[in-house]
């Protein structure tokens, strides 16, 4: 993640450092304050401002990694020139830290606004006096029944004009290219990277001062604010997974253009993501299905609200061709050799890959079959395919993922008791087949006995990360209810208070179990810095995200 050089775990052992002063139970629903005419040049330079959406619940504070939100607006003007920007959140009844970038928007632009959370449901209101929402054009899900941890304002127009402009090669989107493994570098629409909410949250980054105030993340705020304790805020989406993370250890270059917000430097976005995806994925395409947490109404499938969610990401309507089969999804993610299978296959270069929460899983391999675990339990793949997750998770004493089996769907995974991990002074690469049940050599050199997805405990709700772990999940329910609400947003990165819970049985910094870059080389991700040169500690939600996971990666 940007903000850090990934070395031996020093990401998780930020993030959990710059978490442990977040509240232990922040209010996981807040609002987000659009202000007017949000389209327009003057709009995009105007803080939006956080408060709680239920006051009684707790107060919303944008320097809360835990409770965080984020803008991120694209702009396409006639000839196919695309900027970004990324509007400032500030808290309600606060200033910036610094004064916010002026926007551009030539004349016949058109401009795109998503949003991204690291709480649970994040509700879009019109400044008191006006019809900013309207203005905008807004999308928060259906009445009564938000997306969660998304939401986006006239992304359809942005994505008309657009393909319009490609189609007319007046907007060239660039090849995916091809990843070390000698297939297609994989997109967000790539069954190999999907989760539970595919295609959610935001890449953009704010700087935030020890007094809770809220800066764009741009050289001069870095260098007139050096010394007031900066802390890099990030959002854990599914863009972030794949750009910083995935893209790197694969090879793989994605698409950026320049962020006005932040010196004109190049930065990747998820407009940007789902018109690469649109143009360079290839069969079996993953399209948001009816059976997505985030698309759900009232805890029932919704092909309305479904359209509504793909609408701001460049997607279809469900049609006769495509008709959202939560079963077909499952399938293609668990089933197919483009699907989670690839990451199996590939567990050589993605171990040598940093994880993006050490505290959870010590490499990149581990914390994708983390995720891809979670989200079998979170979309009912189970229910769907009648068959047994087939992902089998290694844990060590510390419950840190240290490594991963993949059973062909169909067959049993042998039960197992999991047991504690002990450190050993090899780095030997896991065989994917290794039994279940079976003493392995992890990924990180780590002995530990297998822990079956049979003898997990109890699955999660769905409301839970798709990543998080059984344990955590269940920690997560006892200490805090979800309202059923919550259902329908299935946060991709962890709760609050699962974080809380986790922060509390397992040590913040990594175990000598779970360092990132313990066997291979961590790749190196670009590091933000203040005016001195000294890296900028980044915070996301605790426990990194769901993605959902936050980081609901």
């Amino acid at each position: 993640m940007v903000g850090l050089p990934l070395v031996a775990g020093g990401l998780a052992t930020a993030l959990a450092a710059n978490n442990q002063q977040a509240a232990a139970a922040p209010n996981p629903n807040c609002t987000l304050v659009v202000p007017p005419n949000p389209l327009s040049a003057k709009g995009l330079a105007t803080p939006y401002k956080l408060v709680a959406t239920d006051a009684a619940a707790g107060p919303c504070n944008e320097a809360n990694a835990n409770q965080s939100a984020f803008v991120e607006a694209a702009i396409v003007a006639p000839g196919g020139q695309v900027t970004l920007y990324d509007p400032l959140v500030i808290d309600k009844g606060t200033q910036p830290a610094a004064p916010t970038t002026p926007a551009t928007v030539p004349a016949g632009s058109t401009v795109g606004i998503w949003f991204g959370f690291n709480g649970t449901n994040l509700t879009l209101k019109s400044t008191a006096g006006t019809n900013s929402l309207g203005q905008g054009r807004c999308v928060n899900g259906l009445q009564g029944s938000i997306f969660g941890q998304f939401a986006d304002c006239n992304a359809p127009a942005f994505f008309r004009n657009a393909n319009q402009q490609i189609a007319a090669n007046q907007l060239q989107v660039p090849a995916a290219g091809t990843a070390k493994d000698g297939l297609p570098c994989p997109t967000t629409r790539d069954f190999s990277v999907v989760d539970q909410d595919q295609s959610d949250n935001v890449v953009t980054h704010y700087l935030a001062t020890a007094n809770g105030q809220i800066a764009q993340n741009n050289a001069a705020n870095k260098a007139a604010l050096q010394n007031q304790q900066l802390v890099d805020l990030a959002n854990g989406s599914d863009n972030l997974l794949l750009t910083q993370f995935i893209d790197p250890t694969l090879g793989c270059t994605p698409w950026t253009r320049p962020d006005q917000s932040s010196d004109g430097m190049a930065a990747g976005a998820l407009p940007l993501d789902e018109l690469s995806a649109a143009a360079n994925q290839q069969a079996p395409i993953a399209l948001v299905p009816v059976n997505d947490p985030m698309t759900l109404n009232n805890n029932n499938a919704s092909n309305t609200k479904t359209n509504l969610y793909r609408a701001g990401v460049d997607m279809n309507p469900i049609g006769a061709a495509d008709n959202a089969s939560g079963t077909s999804y499952c399938q293609n993610l668990f089933g197919s050799p483009m699907g989670i299978q690839r990451v199996f296959k590939d567990q050589a270069i993605f171990m040598n890959g940093p994880s993006v929460d050490a505290a959870m899983a010590n490499n990149l391999f581990t914390f994708l079959a983390m995720r891809a675990n979670q989200s079998f339990t979170n979309l009912n793949c189970g229910g769907l395919l009648n068959v047994a997750n087939p992902i089998t998770l290694t844990t060590d004493g510390n419950g840190v993922v240290i490594n991963a089996t993949f059973t062909p769907l169909g067959q049993t995974p042998t039960a197992a008791a999991s047991g504690a991990a002990t450190p050993t002074a090899t780095c030997p690469v896991a065989s994917p087949t290794t039994a279940p049940g079976s003493t392995a050599t992890g990924a990180a050199g780590m002995t530990a006995t297998t822990s079956a997805s049979a003898s997990a405990p109890a699955p999660m709700s769905p409301s839970a990360p798709a990543w998080m772990s059984a344990s955590a999940s269940a920690s997560m329910s006892a200490s805090a209810p979800a309202p059923a609400s919550m259902s329908a947003s299935a946060p991709a990165w962890m709760s609050a208070s699962a974080s809380a819970s986790m922060s509390a049985s397992a040590p913040a910094s990594a175990s000598p179990s779970a360092p990132a870059a313990s066997c291979g080389s961590p790749v190196p991700v670009a590091t933000n810095t203040a005016a001195g040169g000294a890296p900028i500690p980044t915070a996301s939600a605790t426990g990194t995200g769901r993605h959902h996971h936050h980081m609901r990666w």
